[in-house]
């Protein structure tokens, strides 16, 4: 078959089934969301932690129960890894080095998960299956608890309350992630993904050198990863190794899933709300810059210049033969995307302009369409501040779903924005400023820049993945990228979450004849403009040092 007929019924192929899902997944999580019993399970769980999941919580309260299970989160992992070679299944691996036992557990946590070693030459299986792969679902539910508590927000009219935090971590992870992930870890499995608790083993390859293998939970892990758009890998390749992702299938199944979560929340925000046209026009804005970022990476990966490539049929440096040119750039996009980070190839090794929109993916914020919970969330910050530029073109008082958009609205939304330029800028800046950066660089000139300010733009938007070869496991990698991190997670949090609050004690505005139609394709194309400027505006001058001017080089 034809490479590009082959690539463009793969991409059809997704988007079909994401289609044929989003509704169904989309008002199951709302029905989650909104249901008034308990599981038995849950009932269980409530009772151990001492919560009361019936109670409400203001803005403040529950941002209290978001920083406070999350910090829990972080200690519990990195002392985990400090005394893994005292715990069963450690496969005789040392204790994980203080500052990368910080960075892994910040970044597990803040649903980033960078990883600065070689998981088969590092963690044990009992801290990748009961450590990283328990936060990879956790974290996961934290994302989705504040995204449904900033809907609540707009529902919600002249109260403070917002849910609980408990029930919503609860219910996002025993009734949502844990049955979709078993039933497609079983999935993995049947094509070839491995799943053993074995040692490392010594086989002795076709060329007669010994090599050691090691094995271990990866299919559980590999679901997870890629639904809750964690991204990290039990292995040091990723996705790219075969025990992992061992054919086209697979590859296929592994994007479907990193995408469907984030995707369907569109859908679990209009039917909230009242008016599923809402949804679709976020889900709208989301889908035509993702779709406008696969066709651009695939088009020049494609068509990449070099005698080389061209018979190759691509740029085929950094990508495995098995999956193609094709499928490794509508992995690369997914994967940048969201906050998701796992790879199936180098994107060190992806062409100038391929990497620029790479990195320009993670820095428009993760929203398109960005991480389960953080992509919405993300998404209705820019919606309002569509809403916003509107009105000032009209002079109008900006309202959305029912609420007035006043000073202290857009300024908890332009703090927000604000976040994630002042972390990637600033932490670029600091490195390149003293020399860390360039220490780092596998590549001089531009290709080195981009090196680094990919480095930070995936921390700082919890994205994980990484230009292959950056030496990142240093005392000041480690310290830095994991604050980007931490930072990057949960300031934005409290910018939503203060942002809920605020529009829950409204009361509602009548619609009139100038209220702006949020739900038609005109402010759907508003929307895609809004986030496209705000971050060009932001991040060219630094995209212009770095992949613009290695691909207008080349």
């Amino acid at each position: 078959m034809d490479q590009t007929l082959a690539d463009i019924l793969q991409i059809l192929a997704l988007v079909v089934a994401l289609v044929l899902v989003h509704r169904p997944l989309g008002d199951y999580m709302a029905a989650v969301y909104t249901s008034k019993k308990h599981l038995r399970a849950e009932r269980w769980i409530y009772r151990a932690i001492g919560a009361d999941p019936d109670a409400e919580m203001r803005w403040t309260a529950y941002l209290r129960g978001v920083l406070a299970f999350s910090l829990v989160g972080v200690v519990f992992l990195y002392a985990l890894q400090r005394v893994q070679n005292h715990l069963p299944w450690s496969v005789g691996f040392d204790p994980i080095a203080p500052d990368q036992a910080f960075n892994t557990a910040v970044s597990f946590v803040a649903n980033t998960n960078w990883q600065s070693y070689s998981g088969e030459a590092a963690m044990g299986h009992l801290v990748q299956a009961g450590g990283l792969a328990v936060q990879n679902f956790v974290s996961a539910a934290v994302g989705m608890a504040v995204a449904v508590a900033l809907i609540r927000g707009f529902v919600r009219f002249r109260t403070g309350g917002l849910g609980n935090f408990w029930a919503d971590l609860v219910r996002g992870t025993v009734r949502i992630l844990l049955p979709i992930s078993v039933l497609f870890a079983i999935v993995l499995v049947a094509l070839g993904v491995i799943q053993n608790f074995s040692d490392i083993g010594q086989v002795t390859t076709v060329t007669g050198v010994d090599q050691s293998i090691t094995g271990g939970p990866d299919a559980s892990q590999e679901a997870i990863k890629h639904l809750g758009t964690n991204g990290g890998g039990f292995f040091n390749a990723n996705s790219a190794h075969p025990f992992s992702n061992p054919n086209g299938i697979s590859n296929l199944l592994e994007i479907f899933l990193l995408l469907v979560i984030p995707f369907s929340m569109p859908r679990t925000f209009g039917a909230m709300v009242g008016n599923v046209k809402q949804g679709y026009t976020i889900v709208a804005a989301m889908g035509a810059i993702w779709l406008a970022g696969v066709v651009a990476v695939t088009v020049l990966e494609a068509q990449a210049p070099g005698t080389a490539s061209q018979l190759a049929g691509g740029s085929m440096e950094g990508k495995e033969q098995r999956l193609g040119e094709g499928a490794s750039s509508l992995f690369a996009v997914s994967t940048t995307m969201t906050s998701t980070g796992a790879v199936n190839s180098f994107h060190d090794s992806f062409q100038g302009l391929s990497g620029g929109v790479l990195i320009f993916g993670m820095v428009l914020g993760e929203v398109a369409p960005g991480g389960v919970g953080s992509g919405l969330y993300g998404m209705l910050i820019l919606a309002m501040i569509a809403v916003f530029i509107s009105g000032l073109m009209v002079g109008r008082t900006p309202e959305y779903l029912g609420k007035k958009l006043g000073a202290r609205e857009i300024k908890l939304a332009a703090c927000y924005i604000l976040v994630t330029p002042a972390l990637v800028l600033g932490g670029t800046a600091l490195a390149m400023a003293n020399g860390k950066g360039e220490e780092a660089m596998t590549n001089i000139g531009p290709h080195g820049f981009s090196e680094v300010l990919y480095a930070y733009a995936s921390a700082s938007n919890n994205n994980g993945s990484a230009f292959a070869g950056f030496g990142a496991d240093t005392e000041f990698f480690n310290t830095t990228l994991g604050l980007c991190m931490l930072l990057g997670r949960f300031l934005p949090m409290v910018f939503v979450l203060a942002l809920a609050g605020s529009l829950a004690e409204q009361q509602r505005v009548p619609e009139t004849a100038g209220t702006l139609r949020t739900h038609k394709p005109l402010f759907a194309g508003m929307l895609v403009a809004s986030t496209v400027i705000i971050a060009g505006l932001t991040f060219f001058p630094a995209l212009s040092l770095g992949p613009l001017a290695e691909g207008l080089a080349t």
